[in-house]
């Protein structure tokens, strides 16, 4: 695995080149987009039911948790990294208020349980703030008895 890959115990790292990015208005009536983005790429990546299923939810939950700290007016980029193995996902916004996601939520335990990885993180380097979650869903192993 080359360092800008990922792995179930590491943040997906900064200089990781995505495939498909999608930028929607941060409000929830776009979410629909790119739950049928993540959807389409775990179908293309031959991903079984259950990992599709688990994806387009951990997207939803993601940017739905990102659209309520999301600056007014602007948007949500949710940008998709597809390899044999895993699809990594990265949903920004400009924040409103400067904070991570709180990860005491039943939002955030749904999300940490139908991802493989999942992260938060809060971006001061520019302006403005910026809150981002980081998540990967890795392709389901069938195991034969």
């Amino acid at each position: 695995m080359s360092e800008a890959e990922s792995t179930i115990n590491e943040p997906i790292s900064d200089d990781v080149s995505f495939d498909v990015e999608v930028r929607v208005a941060a409000t929830p009536q776009h979410l629909s987009a790119i739950r049928a983005v993540a959807a389409d790429l775990a179908m293309r990546a031959d991903f079984d039911l259950d990992a599709i299923a688990d994806l387009k939810l951990a997207v939803d939950e993601a940017c739905s948790t990102l659209v309520m700290h999301a600056a007014s007016g602007t948007e949500l980029s949710c940008a998709f990294r597809c390899t044999p193995d895993e699809i990594a996902v990265r949903a920004v916004v400009p924040s409103a208020d400067g904070t991570p996601p709180r990860r005491d939520t039943f939002s955030w335990r749904v999300l940490s349980t139908l991802a493989d990885f999942v992260t938060a993180s809060v971006s001061r380097d520019g302006t403005p703030t910026r809150v981002r979650i980081d998540l990967v869903k890795k392709r389901t192993t069938v195991v034969n008895a």
